[in-house]
């Protein structure tokens, strides 16, 4: 990386990165590290507090004399707007610059209804939680979707997954409503995005797997999240399992890992097996009964999870492989045959250090993948720049 100098950081954007970080916390420590005039550093604070992105704050230590001015990020300066879309339930909320939910609101919906019904819903729910704030402190919105997406555009790419979104450019729609910075991904990835900076920041290296309704993974590699060329990586559910006996997924293709060890994919096979199962919890309920034929079954799922999960460990090589979603909560034989095969399959150098562990955040992770995206983006030192620059010509 090369050496910042105090023309790299001559800019508001980049001094608030400074604040943010905790790498300068005074008006003294700013001049230092980049180098930048007395005057030149009271400008760029003096902008940062008019935006309220920036407080001062009175109790720092003091090494003599009058105690030096901190500065610190104000969280409180201002809101975004998330939602993590599932197949059946969505969360929505409103979280503050720090990423902290501050109001938010589950609800039962099925996406496959189309964007004509869930995105006004979604919106909706965002004004009433958004309440009396005034509209001026919104700073961004950041939502996941179950499907494949072209990040770039926020285009909902996903033929037979949510069929009816496909080729949908979500971020138009919501700026209608809501006219500040709008960035849609995967669900998968948002999981993964909000179960490593919340619970793994010291790891570069992350795989989340979600077993739920579908299977799928958000893949951390080098400290960012992973999407490929047009938003694709991580798609495992579609990789074909040995033995998978000819199933037919969605995708088209036969035995992918999603159309025979999903949660789908189990209630299919136990109702097969005349088992009377509507939901994951019937499947739980038999589980913790030590019903056989179930516990095969579940077993099994966890045993083709873990054939896919192996090949992934080779080429990524994470450090930690995450399992979330119901599915993989709710059985721990399921978990345990994944582990089983990842490390029976994998190489030995890949799993010297691996850890397969459960979420430990569980679905707050999607509501906080959400958040992280978005302000990472928002508060970025260019996007940061460019609001102001923004601010003085609307004020001139």
């Amino acid at each position: 990386m090369p050496r910042r100098t105090a023309a790299t950081l001559a800019t508001s954007g980049e001094v608030l990165r400074l604040i943010r970080t905790g790498e300068a916390v005074t008006r003294a420590d700013l001049g230092r590290v980049t180098g930048l005039s007395r005057p030149a550093v009271q400008l760029r604070v003096g902008e940062l507090l008019e935006r309220g992105l920036v407080v001062e704050r009175a109790d720092a230590p003091s090494t003599g004399g009058r105690p030096p001015v901190r500065l610190e990020f104000n969280a409180s300066g201002g809101v975004v707007l998330v939602a993590a879309l599932g197949a059946s339930r969505t969360r929505v909320a409103v979280c503050d610059l720090a990423g902290r939910e501050l109001e938010g609101r589950d609800f039962a919906i099925d996406v496959e209804q189309g964007p004509d019904v869930v995105l006004p819903l979604v919106m909706d729910t965002w004004d009433e939680l958004l309440g009396d704030r005034p509209r001026s402190l919104l700073r961004g919105v950041g939502m996941g979707v179950p499907a494949t997406v072209e990040f770039a555009q926020g285009r909902t790419e996903s033929a037979r997954v949510m069929a009816s979104w496909t080729g949908v450019v979500i971020p138009p729609l919501v700026h209608e409503r809501f006219p500040v910075p709008v960035l849609i991904d995967n669900d998968v990835n948002l999981l993964a995005i909000g179960e490593h900076r919340g619970a793994y920041p010291e790891l570069g290296d992350l795989m989340f797997v979600k077993v739920s309704t579908r299977i799928g993974a958000g893949v951390i590699a080098g400290g960012e999240i992973l999407r490929g060329a047009l938003g694709a990586a991580g798609e495992i559910g579609h990789i074909p399992v040995r033995d998978g006996g000819g199933v037919l997924c969605r995708c088209g293709n036969t035995d992918c890992v999603d159309s025979v060890a999903s949660g789908t994919a189990l209630l299919r096979d136990l109702r097969a097996a005349g088992k009377d199962v509507k939901t994951i919890a019937d499947v739980t309920r038999l589980v913790r009964a030590g019903d056989a034929e179930t516990m095969a079954i579940v077993r099994e799922a966890g045993r083709q999870i873990g054939e896919v999960l192996a090949v992934a460990v080779n080429i990524l090589n994470p450090s930690v492989v995450v399992l979330g979603g119901d599915v993989a909560e709710a059985f721990g034989p399921l978990v345990s045959s994944i582990r089983e095969v990842v490390y029976r399959r994998s190489t030995a150098l890949a799993t010297r250090r691996l850890r397969i562990e459960p979420s430990r955040l569980g679905a707050g992770a999607g509501i906080s993948g959400c958040a992280v995206m978005i302000l990472d983006h928002v508060l970025s030192p260019d996007a940061v720049d460019e609001s102001m620059i923004t601010r003085l010509k609307i004020s001139s």
